[in-house]
């Protein structure tokens, strides 16, 4: 039983590995990283070398608490939501970490089609962050 996150190139993405890794370590659940990326989908340079960087701080914590973490990598990804959901089943996850955007009163009626999936489909609970101010 392990933890499964999404690992996108923004702020949400930073937030929902950090607090994976920290689950992770305090679950002590190995760690699945899901990278996925939509075709012809523009990764801004600055953002994706901070994720970079969040993404080895949070997998040296977990490997020092004697825990895997296993990076899925998924080019050219049609759904990231289902990306995320076979990752949950495969691994027999005990958990789905996510990152949701802010969104403007209006945009609070709906949630962005991925993350509703993923929260109605999960085959475990599922944890919604967002990034701090």
């Amino acid at each position: 039983m392990g933890i499964v996150v999404g690992y996108v190139a923004n702020p949400e993405g930073r937030a929902a590995l950090e607090r994976a890794g920290a689950a992770a370590v305090r679950l002590s659940a190995p760690l699945v990283v899901v990278h996925s990326q939509r075709p012809g989908r523009e990764v801004d340079a600055e953002e994706a070398e901070a994720l970079k960087a969040v993404h080895e701080r949070v997998r040296e914590q977990v490997t020092a608490a004697g825990l895997g973490v296993e990076l899925r990598d998924v080019p050219d990804s049609d759904d990231p939501a289902d990306d995320l959901i076979t990752a949950a089943e495969e691994t027999g996850a005990s958990l789905i970490v996510i990152g949701l955007r802010r969104r403007t009163p209006v945009g609070k009626l709906i949630l962005g089609a991925s993350a509703q999936r993923i929260l109605l489909d999960a085959p475990c609970p599922v944890l919604a962050v967002k990034p701090e101010d």
